[in-house]
Parts: structure tokens; C-alpha cells; sequence
């Protein structure tokens, strides 16, 4: 992913979340003055919740009036590469969620996340809902692995009944955009698609296009924080 920061930081109050079986995982919370909602924000499979990434994010959102609580899936917590199991890594979400409702109360919450993140998230509203979310937010789907085009992993959004946003680089090699747009239609009206021109799976765009990764950041962030204000 592509190493991009926004300065200053926000300050980050540390958390530790229960998913169970008396384990527990750790948490960032970003609440800005006068926060109008939430982004429960899952990491992708290969790092974790403080990836200079996630942390852009984070700090770009804050910029735009939206708190995020970052988290750490099980796996990633313990130092493991091996992703959790599905049902593990949903219960984990809907721990995150349950948190957020918490510290945030009041808040619209929003869930989602980037990459393996966002699918988990979205596996979990499907299965049951995530209490008090009312949108969920992609950053970079992975609808399948590179160099395996299908669209499988997309048959759980037909249970995932409240409003979705993709936000996808058209270069992204984890979502081919002719399997993609197809989904992503099939589901409206309630999810909407916005493509990142020339932005790979990291949202990283060569230098040929350009631009560069602060600017595709910030149109992706732009798009994000208008998509949370008109729910």
C-alpha cells in the first residue's frame, strides 16, 4: 500500500476490544469535534490497523468530520499471517461495532473497510445485522484473487439490505471491473460504485497518470465523506 500521511495526526485514544472466548483486540479510536458519524474500519489481510494507510484514512476522515475506530482482526493481533476463519473474523466485526456504538453513541456508524476487511464486514451484516449501522463502505472489494476472475464472493451482498459503497481502482487486479460493475448494478439501488481512475488494489497510481497517491486520497475521501452525509 502505498505510504501516504496526513499532518498532524489526530490523537488516537487506545482501546482493547472482548471478541470472545476471553480474548481481546486492539483498537484506535479517532473521535474529531463535532463528529457526525462513524467508521467502524477494518484492515486489510496483509496489515493491520496502524498500516500508514489506515492511518490516512483515518486522519483524512477526521479532517471531514467523521470518527473511525480502527481494529485488529485476532490473527493479525497475535502476529500471524494467516487470516482468520470467516466466522471469527464476523465475530470480531460485530465486536468493533458493538464498541463504536459505545464510544460513540449518537453517531451514525458506518462499517466497512479495506480489502479482506470490508468483505468480512459485509459477511457479517449479511448474516445478521450489525447493530446500528446503517451503510457499509469498501475500500477496495476483493472480489477475487488476482489472476482468478469470478465474481463468488460477491453472492452474500444480495442479503446485505442498507445502502454500500465501493470505492475501486480501475486498475485494481482483485476486482475486474467487467465482473464488478455487473454486481454493483445488480444491487442497486441500494449500493453505488465510484472508480478511481488508474488506482491499483492499494489505491497507488503510477506516475504516468498524472497524479499522485495524496491526490487519489483525497478524491476518495471526498467521495466517502458525501456519500456518509447523505445518509
Amino acid at each position: 500500500m502505498p505510504e501516504i500521511r496526513n499532518t498532524p495526526p489526530f490523537s488516537a485514544q487506545r482501546l482493547a476490544i472482548e471478541v470472545g472466548n476471553g480474548a481481546a483486540v486492539s483498537a484506535l479510536l479517532i473521535r474529531p469535534p463535532q463528529a457526525r458519524a462513524c467508521f467502524v474500519f477494518a484492515h486489510g489481510a496483509g496489515a493491520g490497523m496502524s498500516h500508514p494507510f489506515m492511518e490516512t484514512v483515518a486522519n483524512g476522515l477526521g479532517e471531514r468530520g467523521v470518527a473511525t475506530l480502527r481494529y485488529q482482526f485476532p490473527y493479525m493481533e497475535k502476529g500471524s499471517k494467516r487470516p482468520d476463519p470467516p466466522a471469527v473474523a464476523q465475530a470480531s466485526v460485530r465486536a468493533a461495532v458493538t464498541e463504536a456504538g459505545r464510544c460513540c453513541a449518537g453517531l451514525a456508524l458506518i462499517a466497512g473497510g479495506k480489502s479482506f476487511g470490508g468483505r468480512m464486514t459485509s459477511q457479517a451484516q449479511a448474516a445478521m445485522p450489525l447493530a446500528g449501522v446503517r451503510g457499509l463502505a469498501f475500500l477496495g472489494f476483493p472480489l477475487h484473487p488476482a489472476g482468478k476472475p469470478s465474481s463468488d464472493r460477491a453472492k452474500h451482498l444480495a442479503d446485505v439490505h442498507i445502502p454500500m459503497l465501493f470505492m475501486q481502482g480501475t486498475r485494481d487486479n482483485l476486482a475486474e471491473l467487467a465482473l464488478l460493475e455487473p454486481v454493483v448494478t445488480g444491487l442497486a439501488p441500494s449500493a453505488s460504485l465510484h472508480l478511481i481512475k488508474d488506482a491499483d488494489h492499494s489505491f497507488h497510481v503510477p506516475a504516468r497518470s498524472g497524479r499522485n497517491d495524496r491526490e487519489v486520497m483525497s478524491e476518495m475521501l471526498d467521495i466517502f465523506a458525501a456519500w456518509i452525509g447523505k445518509l
